[in-house]
């Protein structure tokens, strides 16, 4: 039976994920601040906030494991969108602590824990490399996980590891996300425009779309950062943003 761990499982892209992979006959351990209501999954409580708490709770939870074929580090938070300048650096600390060192910590589990694991999936973000006015904190935590995907990939061999923006989705975040101001951050209201559209898909609609794509991004070279459109349509993508280095607006 195939394993994987899935972080954030109480709602959006990580419950859609952990619900498919289940019903596609996995075994799925998950973690969240609260539950996920997912028969068959096996999870536990965790705030990633709170870094010294991670460890022994993977102690728990994976008591025994000894191969993972997926881990999905989906875990994280929007912050306020609001510009750089009036972020308080205590606000962006709190987005690196769950988006970036949260993560951090269960990778230094799993290096250490003796696990077999073939594929590391980082949700990243195409904000990490658009760099539009208002998204302060979470871009930064975004293009640090793209980084922290790279670095570890150097040490994680038989692994192969991706930083991966699924593009946008009409999850909770999104509706927060939607109720920012439009006039001043522009990208908050083409993310409007997108919503009820095939350019944002539900959060069961883009978790099939990710576990579509799971083995041709074991393609691309391990450390990656990858836009799950320019998989899915690489020329519309290409003819549409120029490069993969330029993706689409994206939340996620």
């Amino acid at each position: 039976m195939k394993q994987a761990l899935i972080t954030g499982t109480s709602s959006g892209l990580g419950q859609a994920l952990a619900a498919q992979l289940l019903t596609s006959g996995w075994r799925v351990f998950g973690c969240s601040r609260r539950s996920a209501g997912l028969d068959g999954l096996q999870e536990r409580a965790a705030d990633l906030a709170r870094l010294g708490s991670i460890a022994p709770m993977l102690d728990d939870l994976l008591d025994g494991v000894d191969r993972l074929e997926l881990v999905v580090l989906n875990a994280g938070i929007l912050g306020e969108i609001r510009d750089m300048s009036d972020t308080p650096l205590d606000a962006a600390r709190q987005v690196m602590d769950i988006n970036v060192w949260a993560n951090k910590v269960i990778m230094d589990w799993l290096h250490g824990a003796g696990i077999t694991i073939r594929q590391i999936v980082m949700i990243s973000s195409g904000a990490s490399v658009l760099g539009n006015r208002g998204w302060s904190g979470y871009a930064l935590s975004k293009a640090t996980l793209n980084m922290l995907a790279r670095l570890y990939s150097h040490e994680f061999a038989t692994t192969h590891i991706s930083a991966l923006a699924p593009g946008i989705i009409d999850t909770a975040m999104m509706h927060t996300l939607c109720e920012a101001d439009g006039a001043m951050f522009p990208a908050v209201e083409r993310l409007r425009q997108a919503r009820g559209t095939q350019a944002m898909p539900d959060a069961a609609g883009a978790a099939q779309r990710v576990i579509e794509v799971l083995s041709l991004l074991r393609e691309r070279p391990s450390g990656s950062f990858v836009d799950l459109r320019e998989i899915l349509d690489p020329a519309g993508y290409a003819a549409l943003y120029g490069s993969a280095a330029s993706p689409p607006l994206s939340t996620r």
